[in-house]
Formats: structure tokens, sequence, C-alpha cells
């Protein structure tokens, strides 16, 4: 594909506003390199990522809206002069309360969509642009107005026709040439090989990123084309950064997914955080060369300006960059304010005012909680499940929930909720997927594989963490951590797990004892379908489920309305989350390992084949005696015991 940019965007002429405007914000870094020497060509890149519907203004969040980062992207392009290229770098869409509002304007494009036109000469697709399912990527793509072009190389679209409609009208490829101050540019997309296992791109096959970048990149360079750009959404920069080790050709790469900031000093983008590195950071390719890796903190904060300079043979001969924060003083683009802004502002405000309830607590939300630990916020939406399901379930001929379970991912407001009241607003904020509640019989093996594949990430933040309802379980944060492949079918590649060594329902039964599963009849389970479809590695696939017809949000704004009769009350919903979730003491976990009695099994027998020595039977008796088994007996007698019993061994 290849795109002139005359023909793609008009001149934008500098207002006296966008003027004042410019001497704010600084000279543009192209005016700050030094004059280019015969034969030399320097680009202007400007670039965002991770803009995920953030498109109102919140000034207590530091969000400064869509208006206002569209029109200082407008001033600086007028400013970097004609060799300029405006990317994302995916995660340009997120569910949440405003894009549920786009999505209810039938026969319209998303606000997203109206927001971002005209600001890019293409644009990468993040895992987040397929939350909602491939329809509402397409309808996404398709309300840009000029179109833009999509990019990821490690896509396949045949698999879905509103999709692979785009690719034949070259609105999604692997990637695009574009022309800017008389040369041609070669821009690649990528993005993450978890897609499948983190969203819902249904039928859209993904590959892995290295070769398929390669291979794009060699078309490229024997097409002529010596001046090529990644826009990868890989999750971390750290990914990107490994990657381009392993490649060539390839002069700048910018990354998205990890919300990471990247800035030098006396940088505008957020100056009171620490970032994770310099702006840009320059990593050595599998050939040698020095690449640029520069990336964004998302929700449009900051805007990218990287100015690269080459030889007559494509080779960066310097660059130079800035990380400029988008600041509330800035002059919202009247255009996107009239257009998006303002009627989305009405619609929002109306859904806000519709108090549900009152919570006597803070509601704790917040990312880094809600995918470490359980908080109320998340005791709150599983218990929803569950008792939405269980109104539900003999209407649907099936047996009501004993259990269920919710990932951290799924929770988004990211935020500490205040004390007060509780509006259908706030449930949209906490649960914005079109995530639908369903229910079935899971084996125990199966739910304690869950747990495992929940806490696998621990002490990292992970969105398969879990929020539960109708047991407790604690875990051994020191113990082998589930792994899996999660860039492919979640098959289990090392450990299958060993840190949750106890599983009990609210009634009282026994799960899994010390870290072995207690035979038994399996557990009916609520939980949404993207987990029950696998998503996050859940291993659900092979489960049967029945959707109920209520999204986690429906089931959320009833519980607080009706269930709780609009009071969530401190005693039930505790800010740090209670007891349901318990991370053992490394003394607690690491003392004692778990051993399920056999046939012919003597306490003797089993001290000798794992303590060495039959003579240590005392010491198993010692740590066992008294402690009910899940059959309602306890060892009392060291010469009785029985079948299926789970007792403690000395881990030495």
């Amino acid at each position: 594909m290849f795109i002139s940019k005359t023909t793609r965007r008009p001149l934008v002429v500098l207002t006296t506003i966008t003027l004042l405007a410019a001497l704010w914000i600084g000279a543009p870094v192209a005016s700050q390199e030094a004059v280019p020497e015969s034969g030399e060509y320097t680009l202007v890149i400007l670039h965002n990522n991770d803009g995920e519907s953030k498109l109102l203004e919140d000034q207590d969040s530091g969000f400064p809206g869509a208006a206002r980062f569209a029109a200082l992207m407008k001033q600086l392009q007028s400013q970097a002069g004609g060799a300029v290229i405006t990317l994302t770098s995916g995660d340009n869409f997120l569910a949440s309360q405003e894009l549920g509002v786009s999505l209810a304007r039938e026969n319209a494009p998303l606000y997203d969509s109206v927001a971002l036109s005209g600001l890019y000469d293409a644009m990468a697709l993040g895992n987040h642009d397929f939350d909602l399912g491939p329809e509402v990527t397409a309808r996404f793509i398709e309300g840009f107005t000029p179109p833009v072009p999509f990019l990821s190389a490690n896509l396949d679209f045949s698999g879905e026709p509103s999709l692979d409609q785009l690719v034949a009208d070259g609105l999604l490829a692997a990637s695009v040439v574009i022309e800017t101050g008389g040369e041609r540019i070669g821009v690649i997309g990528a993005v993450t090989p978890w897609l499948g296992n983190i969203s819902s791109p249904r039928n859209v096959g993904v590959s892995a990123v290295l070769p398929a970048v390669a291979a794009e990149a060699a078309k490229l360079t024997a097409d002529g084309v010596n001046k090529i750009i990644l826009v990868s959404h890989l999750q971390d920069v750290d990914e990107e950064v490994a990657l381009v080790a392993d490649l060539t050709d390839v002069d700048v790469v910018i990354a998205g997914g990890g919300d990471d900031l990247l800035r030098n000093e006396g940088d505008s983008c957020m100056p009171d955080e620490e970032p994770a590195g310099p702006y840009p950071m320059r990593i050595t390719d599998a050939s040698g060369a020095e690449v640029p890796v520069i990336t964004a903190p998302g929700g449009y904060r900051c805007i990218g300006e990287l100015s690269v300079t080459f030889d007559a043979e494509g080779n960066i001969t310097r660059s130079s960059g800035r990380s400029i924060g988008v600041g509330f003083d800035v002059i919202p683009d009247s255009g996107v304010q009239a257009g998006v802004i303002d009627p989305l502002t009405a619609a929002v405000a109306e859904i806000d005012a519709d108090v549900i309830g009152v919570s006597q607590v803070d509601l704790d939300g917040r990312r880094s909680m809600v995918r470490t630990t359980d908080t109320n916020v998340g005791n709150l939406l599983a218990d929803a499940l569950r008792t939405a399901a269980s109104h539900l379930a003999a209407g649907f001929g099936i047996s009501a929930p004993q259990v269920a379970v919710t990932n951290g991912g799924g929770i988004r407001n990211d935020s500490l909720i205040p004390a007060g009241d509780v509006t259908t607003g706030m449930t949209w904020d906490i649960a914005p997927f079109n995530n639908f509640v369903v229910v079935g019989e899971v084996p125990r093996e199966t739910l304690r594989a869950l747990l495992e594949q929940a806490v696998s990430r621990l002490p990292g933040a992970g969105g398969q963490f879990a929020q539960v309802s109708g047991f407790t379980f604690d875990y051994d944060p020191t113990a082998a951590a589930r792994e899996v492949d999660r860039s492919g079918d979640c098959s289990v590649i090392g450990s299958p797990g060993e840190r949750v060594r106890n599983v009990t329902l609210d009634d009282g039964t026994v799960i899994v004892l010390n870290g072995s599963v207690v035979p038994g009849a399996p557990v009916v389970l609520a939980i949404v379908d993207f987990l029950a479809r696998g998503g996050d590695c859940y291993p659900l696939r092979e489960v049967e489920t029945t959707r109920l017809g209520v999204t986690y949000q429906q089931a959320l704004a009833e519980y607080i309305a009706h269930d709780l009769g609009g009071v969530i009350g401190a005693a039930d919903y505790p800010t740090d989350g209670g007891d349901r979730i318990t991370a053992l003491a490394p003394t607690e976990a690491a003392d004692t390992r778990s051993y399920t009695v056999r046939p012919g099994d003597t306490l003797r027998k089993i001290a000798q084949s794992l303590l060495g020595s039959e003579l240590r039977w005392p010491e198993i008796f010692a740590l066992n005696e008294g402690n009910t088994q899940a059959d309602g007996r306890a060892l009392t007698n060291p010469d009785l015991i029985h079948i299926d019993w789970i007792l403690e061994i000395p881990a030495d």
C-alpha cells in the first residue's frame, strides 16, 4: 500500500492561537537539528499510543481529553514542516462508559473514530481494539474521515468477513509506504502474540511477531524502501527492546501497550513521574545498527516527537527527541469539542446522575490492587455474578452456582471510589466490557488449575488474578508458578503450578487440602464468557457453559440496587478485601508438603518413602493429629489412616 501525504492531509494553517501555543510548547525538534549535509534527510515522527477511549477531560486523574490532544498534535504537525509522519501503536479504544455511549449511536461512527480522524498517517492495532469482537473493530476503522490504514503484519483477517473486506479495501494491511518530504517511508504494524488469550479476536489468526515483521521488512527493502518504522503493541516496551535485538532493516520502533514513560530532563510529559528510560532508548539490532525505541504513556496525556536524520543509503546518522505533555492549558480543537466532547459529556452526565445506591466504605478498584489481591470491588463484582446467576438459573434449567470467579483485568476503573453515592456510571467504569455471565460445572481439578493460573504472575500484577465469591483459598507465593504457552493454546509448558494450598467452599466443603484435590462432585461456577472461552489462559475451554443473557455490568448494577438494597456495607465489603484470598507467610507455606494416602499405606511406610526413615513416623502423626479430613474424620490413632486422607509431611 502506498500513500502520498500530499493527497491525505491538507496543509494546516497556523492561527494566532496556534502560534501562541507554539511559543508555550517550544521550538520543534527538527529546528534543533544541525543543517543537513548533502544527501541527508530528516524526518519528524509524532506518535502516541493507548488512547483507550479517554476522550473526556478528567483533571483529577490527569487526563486532558481528546480535544486538547488533537489540537496539540495538529500544532506539532504544522511546526514540523514537510517531512513529518504521525503514527499510533494501538489500543485506540477501550470498553468503557464512553464507548458504550458510542456503541448506542445507530448508523453513526464511534466517537473515538471521529475524535482521531485526520490526525494519523497510519495506525497499529492493539489487543483492546478487539475486545468487543471483530464487528466493533471494523466499525471503528470504517468511522474515520478521511480513511486511514490500520496495520498488523502478524494477523490473518481472512477468517472474519467484516475485517477481510477491509483488507480488500486497503484499510487493513501488514505495512504501508507513505511519501513525505520527497522520501518513501515504510511502516509495519504488529500486535502481541497473546491476542487470542487476552482479547476477543474470534477467527483472526495470530502468528509470531519476529518472523512476520522480518518478512515484511524484507519485502519493503526489496521494493527500494530504506527507511522503515515498526509500530508494535507488545504490551511492554521491554518486549520491543528484546525484539530489536533479533531484527535488521527496521530503523525506528514505536512501542505500545505498556503505558511506559520515556522522558529526558526538561521534557513536559508527566514531569513528576519516574521514567522507565530516556527518550529515545537506543537499542542495538542484529546487524549492529542502533535503533531508537520510543513510546508514550496512554490516555492522550503525552505526544512523542522524534527527529531522525538518514544518510543517502537510509542509515540513521543522528536522532533526538522529547516527550511532550498535553497540558490542560492547550485550547481544545473546536471540531473535536463540538462533534465529540460536548455530546459525549451530556450523555455521560445523564448516566452518572442515575444514583443506584450508597457505599459506606471506599471502594478499591485500583489496577495494582485488583490484579494482586482481593478487594471490595472485586468481591462485589464476583458476588454480583453469583447472585445474578442464582436468580436466573431455574429459568435456564441449570443448577445455581456455588462459586463465582472474575478476573482483575476485567475491572477497569483503576481508582479508589470514595464512600458515598454509587451511580450507574460507576458500574460502567468498573465493568465496561461486553462480558456475559455464564454458568458451568467445573471438575475440582479444573478449579484448582484455574486458581493456579490466577496466582501465576504474582508478585507481579496480572490481569488473570482472580476475584472470588462463594469460597476462600490460600496460596504459597514462593512455590512453583503455573507456566503456560500464552502465545499459543495456553497448554502447560512447565510446572502445572504448586501454589494453591487450600480451597474451601462457604458451606465448608473442602476442594483442595494441603495442595491436593479432594475427590468429589464438580463445582458449579459462574464466570464471564471471555474467561470461559479460555481468556487469560483460564483452563475452561472444555467446560460446557450456559450463557444467561446478562452482562457483568448489568449484574453489578442490579446487585447493588436490589440485592443489597442500595447499601454497600463496610462490614460485608471492607476496603482491604477481607479474607477470601490469603497469601501464606513463608514459614506457613514452606514447612510442610502434602501427601494423599493410598491403599496399603501406613505412617511408617510414608515416613520411609518420603523422609528416608520409618522411625520418623511420629513427626507425621504430630503434624496431623486431630486435623479434620474431608470425610469428617480425624487422625487420632497412628495405626489407623484412611485412603484419600491428605496428610501434611515435613518439607525436609
